[in-house]
């Protein structure tokens, strides 16, 4: 069986990734893969349950493609996370759904499809994943690429269900992952993304992922990034590799959640804020000039307005060269959905929107500290909002736009910085 499928991703960089390793099995049995979703034969949903709002994208797009299922022909997938986590659910609600394939049931796909095709659904949330082996041949553009070097995570944080829907850390061979990247770079590739849930548990052969760092440095590729680290795993052998690794970029993204040892206790995030701001000092004493990232929620239960003030006294300190940051919501199944007591919605809301408003102004002070300088940029394209600036990606993960000539393109050029705003740094080209 075969015909045109469209895969629409929801959620986090290594869905992204599944979204590409799936859409290379289905071309390898002969499917071709579509952004026309209305031309589809299939239409495949790789989902994210991580917060609620994810699902509820979710269970809105299923329900919009309810009536052309009706109709005949089209056959619906949910893939991912929410079909590990919700699989007989999403066939009773959505009973137009003929596939509900689980995390670790990738490598079935194509047989799932066919097994829907001659009639009902197929669940399918069992042991598995994705084949080892190069890297699929569908993947989101030529000059960067993710790769998933673990898989998994066994930390259980209070307020995440990664752990039940993406089960324990299992790691691909050190050999197998350079392999890949070689590749990559031989087709053209410029930068990659080691994935891993906690990417610095990444363990196997004997080789840490300080060591990874290193083998993958040697495959000749320019740049590599990674994502996402837990503090309580970063080793000092890993500092050293990102200061010592050429091609690793000065780019951190460490997740801190809250400023307050309180509730980062109650989270279990194995970490407390002292130890976080040490580690600090010690990146930014040894990398100098890297930018860090992180992750920051508000309105965990029991978070009192002394816990958040020092949270906000926390971005204060650290400034943080960006943050992603979160409403609190309650994930069936987790310890902290069963916490108490709630921080109510419209508090949430409010304090949500007075981190955005510290960070956005911490940005444009972090980002206004590069003007003057040169910024090395992988050069992406136009820009979307102007066609006559090129656009890219700084070492340090900024986003850059220049006026530049096309030819830049696929290529690693400099730009001077003479503006910025909160989140984009704006340049001209370096002169020769």
């Amino acid at each position: 069986m075969s015909g045109t499928v469209s895969i629409r991703t929801y959620g986090c960089q290594m869905n992204e990734a599944d979204s590409e390793a799936m859409a290379g099995l289905l071309e390898g049995e002969g499917w071709a893969v579509t952004d026309d979703e209305a031309a589809a034969d299939v239409v495949l949903l790789n989902t994210c349950c991580v917060r609620r709002h994810a699902e509820e994208r979710v269970w809105n797009a299923l329900f919009a493609l309810r009536a052309r299922a009706a109709e005949g022909g089209l056959i619906v997938g949910v893939c991912g996370c929410m079909a590990q986590w919700r699989g007989e659910e999403i066939v009773r609600r959505a009973p137009h759904v003929r596939v509900v394939c689980g995390t670790r049931a990738f490598a079935r796909l194509p047989d799932l499809i066919r097994r829907a095709a001659a009639g009902g659904a197929v669940v399918d949330v069992g042991e598995g994943g994705l084949p080892a082996g190069p890297l699929p041949r569908t993947r989101r553009g030529a000059l960067k690429a993710l790769v998933p070097v673990m898989r998994g995570c066994g930390n259980f944080c209070a307020y995440c269900v990664v752990p039940y829907v993406r089960g324990p850390e299992e790691s691909r061979p050190p050999g197998e992952i350079a392999a890949a990247v070689e590749a990559l770079a031989r087709d053209g590739c410029r930068e990659v993304t080691l994935l891993g849930q906690n990417v610095n548990g990444y363990a196997a052969a004997g080789v840490p992922f300080a060591g990874l760092l290193r083998i993958v440095g040697g495959t000749g590729i320019a740049r590599i990034r990674f994502l996402t680290s837990h503090p309580k795993d970063l080793s000092d052998g890993l500092i050293r590799a990102i200061a010592e690794v050429p091609q690793v970029c000065e780019h951190l993204h460490l997740p801190l959640q809250a400023g307050s040892d309180r509730v980062l206790e109650r989270m279990r995030r194995g970490c407390a804020y002292g130890r976080y701001r040490a580690l600090v000092v010690r990146i930014r004493a040894a990398v100098p000039g890297i930018a860090i990232s992180t992750d920051l929620m508000a309105g965990f239960p029991g978070e009192t307005a002394d816990d958040f003030e020092r949270t906000l006294g926390a971005m204060e300190e650290l400034r943080f060269d960006a943050a992603f940051l979160f409403k609190y919501s309650d994930r069936e199944g987790t310890t902290a959905a069963a916490m108490g007591p709630k921080v109510p919605p419209a508090e949430i809301a409010e304090r949500h929107a007075r981190m955005l408003d510290l960070q956005s102004r911490i940005g444009l002070e972090r980002n206004r500290e590069r003007i003057g300088g040169t910024e090395e940029v992988l050069v992406e394209g136009p820009s979307a909002r102007d066609p006559r600036r090129l656009f890219g990606r700084s070492r340090t993960n900024r986003r850059v736009v220049f006026e530049g000539d096309g030819a830049l393109i696929g290529t690693l050029a400099c730009a001077t910085i003479r503006d910025a705003t909160p989140l984009t740094l704006i340049g001209a080209p370096r002169a020769a």
